[in-house]
């Protein structure tokens, strides 16, 4: 068997899931439905925000899962199921709903951007590949968008698929790039499989092949006259790479009625070099072309080398980007928050000493709030079905400072959460990525406040709760307290 045999993607997730599955199918034959949510708990590098993605990947999943009979005969082989258990496995389908919020969407932690209401058996099966998703897309997407900020509107493309952990990772990290704001990738595969422009030219391989780098320039050129950027570090840059570049320009180009389109640097002091680069290529003429860099960069060194006054005119971001260096753990989870019972969604909360670790429980509406600017103001959570009136004074309850008495005035509100699975099947048309990407520079150029982009302590978005709903999950915390305490 091969990496490239057909895998079944559906076998994705925790061995315990399958176990709890077959001890709640042997403990009940009646499909009782739960909720769980999807929330996260803490930005990642310490910032203002996150970006919501991999949510096509899931709805994808969530359709197609099924097991096959070689998935069944596994099964089996662990000696833990019943055959009862494993016959209901051949014919299984995920019969839930998931409401989400749109990918793309700006999201902030402690807020339920997924919701599962589904049986209990499809709703814990599904646990792992959504956080998988959500984990890894999220995480990716959120570290570009970082380092595209830095590059203060110069173009950012992925180079990172041969640090990636592994080839799924690079894929869809490319494709979370994108939605993050990155410009392209040079990852073939994800250019086919989701439309990402690709670029590449040359490594050193090639120039370190021909007898002198002239020459290997010279080749190159002859065979891309339309699309030479010239990799100019292998041997000096100053001394032999641009030089030779220049020359390729004047003596090959030029007289073809072509123009040399770039030159990459991949090592080095990239500040220095760029202004001494740029200070040659303007002397010779060649003001149009452009300055690539690359090498493990990240939104502090990209920072470090303009503010230096570095003269690039576009970045490739390979294993800082696709691995999210800084910080590569998203850390969003699954809890459960309803169990339905005699028709009723009743809530659960999970309790602990950590306050930060105590869940919002129930069915509940995620609301975005706008001041009169347009900009948001906070995220509002209500109960499932409460309605949340702006046309006058709305107080809120913050969670923090559950004292103070805090209205909403002159604002505006749009839910968050949609319905995308019903019943199993999607029940909206997916986006293109370059919707979901036009999604996210939206929120962040015109609703998303500046000062919680910063990279270094970012103004915190408030998570409020309407009175309603505060008071239901007090009231429980108390309720579980007294229960326990018995």
């Amino acid at each position: 068997m091969t990496q490239f045999d057909k895998r079944n993607i559906s076998m994705m997730m925790d061995f315990y899931e399958m176990t709890m599955a077959n001890g709640y199918f042997a403990n009940s034959r009646e499909p009782q439905r739960v909720a769980f949510d999807v929330f996260y708990r803490q930005n990642p590098d310490k910032g203002g925000y996150a970006i919501f993605a991999g949510l096509e990947q899931i709805v994808e999943y969530a359709e197609n899962l099924h097991f096959d009979d070689e998935d069944v005969a596994y099964f089996r082989a662990q000696h833990l199921f019943s055959e009862d258990f494993l016959e209901y496995l051949r014919t299984f389908r995920f019969g839930g709903d998931i409401y989400a919020f749109p990918e793309g969407t700006i999201m902030y932690p402690n807020e339920p951007v997924i919701t599962v209401a589904a049986p209990l058996i499809d709703a814990q099966l599904i646990e792992t590949a959504i956080l998988a998703q959500i984990n890894h897309q999220s995480l990716i997407a959120t570290k570009t968008s970082r380092i595209v900020r830095a590059a203060q509107g110069r173009a950012v493309s992925d180079f990172g698929a041969r640090r990636a952990h592994n080839i799924d990772a690079a894929v869809y990290g490319a494709r979370a790039a994108y939605i993050g704001g990155a410009s392209g990738t040079a990852t073939v595969l994800a250019g086919q499989q989701f439309g990402i422009p690709v670029s590449g030219t040359m490594a050193h391989s090639w120039v370190m092949y021909f007898k002198d780098e002239f020459e290997a320039f010279k080749r190159y050129a002859e065979v891309y006259p339309d699309n030479v950027v010239l990799l100019v570090d292998t041997y000096d840059v100053l001394h032999s790479g641009v030089p030779n570049a220049i020359r390729v320009a004047k003596e090959v180009l030029e007289p073809m009625g072509r123009r040399l389109k770039g030159v990459r640097l991949d090592s080095g002091d990239l500040a220095y070099l760029s202004k001494n680069v740029r200070r040659m290529l303007d002397d010779a003429g060649l003001t149009d072309c452009k300055i690539v860099v690359s090498n493990s960069l990240d939104e502090y060194t990209i920072t470090s080398i303009l503010n230096q006054g570095g003269r690039i005119d576009s970045f490739g971001v390979g294993e800082r980007l696709i691995t999210a260096k800084s910080d590569p753990v998203f850390g969003a989870v699954y809890k459960i928050a309803a169990v339905e019972e005699d028709g009723a969604f009743v809530p659960r909360i999970k309790v602990s000493e950590t306050v930060e670790k105590i869940t919002n429980p129930g069915l509940k509406q995620v609301y975005r709030i706008y001041g009169e600017s347009g900009q948001a103001v906070a995220d509002l959570i209500t109960g499932d079905g409460e309605e949340v009136d702006l046309s006058a004074p709305y107080r809120y309850v913050d969670p923090e400072k559950p004292w103070k008495n805090r209205f909403f005035e002159n604002c505006t509100a749009r839910k968050l959460q949609e319905l995308v699975v019903k019943d199993g099947r999607r029940v909206q048309q997916p986006k293109t990525l370059d919707e979901i990407r036009a999604y996210v520079k939206r929120q962040l150029e015109t609703e998303i406040w500046a000062e919680e982009q910063r990279f270094e302590n970012p103004h915190r978005h408030y998570l409020d709760m309407s009175p309603k709903y505060y008071e239901l999950k007090m009231n429980l915390l108390y309720e579980t307290r007294t229960d326990n305490s018995r």
